[in-house]
């Protein structure tokens, strides 16, 4: 009999899945943990339904398709919240990001449409043994990381940190610089760092490639694998790296951990905002001043005007044309290019 179809969601890109026979089989729940790789069955989707493949691609998926995925946690602010600790004696879970990040919803914004339902079928095994992601991370010696960096935070998730980034990478490439791309703090999605390769990064990486899942763990847990993270970007050359701390420093994602382990390398910070009061707040309670507001609340001049009395702080429109030439002297200014 033929072996079922599996779907790979995104974060099994860092494995062999796809080139390996593998089984979905139940193992007890002393045997769960984060970063395995398990199987769902897709239930009758009412929402959301497709399902990020290794490349990037979104697929559609149907009732009673198998989908490959990992063991995860999710804290968004705006969107979803769930674990895999959470799912109950009946198995029921969601796919709680399109990437495979699968746990059992515990809370949900009324404006998200209904998550992907999946029923837990089992552990993949791979010749017998349990398949997870940090099987497949080969682990590096610590170097010292020296390279500059322009972070990009925010107040909160969908702030505008990507399509910042993206701006930043193409006024660095304009200036003949070898870029890396990372993401180092969220939950599993490979579409956000991808689109900074499409602006031109010559290297991207995320916090998938070493192994986690989402970066809601705990802290000593995401140091090391931060470490791991950064001692890949060493090996490839990179003149300068373009990083984005996913959702704000102070979530649940060891955003703050993230900015302690590569503070002494920051050379420019970008606050991506909401509005112009979430500014005041993440800066008080971060105790750190960026370079640059910008995103949703220097939409308008207004905005603007308002970010800079409120917080003494710089602000721009990134999407602006005009925009452009500031921002680009900036950068050399504390990039020296």
């Amino acid at each position: 009999m033929k072996a079922p179809r599996h779907i790979l969601a995104s974060l099994t890109r860092i494995s062999n899945l796809g080139e390996v026979p593998f089984t979905g089989e139940p193992r007890p729940r002393d045997q769960w943990d984060t970063g395995d790789y398990v199987v769902g069955e897709v239930g009758e989707p009412h929402g959301l339904s497709s399902i990020e493949l290794a490349n990037g691609r979104m697929v559609e998926v149907a009732e009673g398709d198998l989908v490959v995925g990992a063991f995860g946690q999710r804290c968004a602010t705006l969107e979803a919240v769930g674990d895999w600790r959470s799912i109950g004696d009946d198995l029921h879970m969601e796919a709680l990001t399109s990437a495979g990040l699968f746990g059992k919803l515990t809370s949900k914004s009324a404006f998200l449409p209904a998550l992907m339902p999946l029923k837990y079928r089992g552990h993949v095994l791979v010749a017998g043994k349990k398949a997870a992601m940090r099987d497949f991370v080969p682990i590096l010696p610590q170097v010292p990381f020296t390279l500059p960096i322009v972070l990009i935070v925010g107040t909160s998730m969908s702030a505008g940190k990507t399509s910042s980034a993206k701006v930043i990478v193409r006024l660095l490439k304009e200036a003949d610089l070898k870029v890396v791309g990372a993401k180092l703090t969220g939950a599993g999605w490979y579409r956000d760092i991808v689109t900074v390769r499409d602006a031109g990064a010559d290297w991207i990486f995320d916090f998938v490639d070493v192994g986690l899942p989402s970066t809601a763990c705990p802290a000593e847990e995401y140091r090391r694998a931060l470490r791991q993270l950064l001692a890949r970007v060493m090996e490839v050359g990179a003149d300068v790296m373009v990083a984005e701390a996913g959702a704000s420093p102070l979530e649940p994602y060891n955003g703050a951990t993230a900015i302690e382990e590569i503070e002494n390398n920051i050379r420019f910070m970008v606050l991506c905002a909401s509005d112009p009061y979430a500014v005041v707040g993440v800066v008080h309670a971060f105790k750190r001043k960026p370079e640059l507001v910008a995103r949703a609340a220097t939409n308008t001049q207004a905005g603007i005007q308002l970010v800079e009395k409120l917080s003494g702080l710089r602000a721009l429109d990134l999407l602006k044309r005009e925009s452009i030439p500031k921002l680009r002297a900036m950068l050399k200014e504390s990039l020296h290019f």
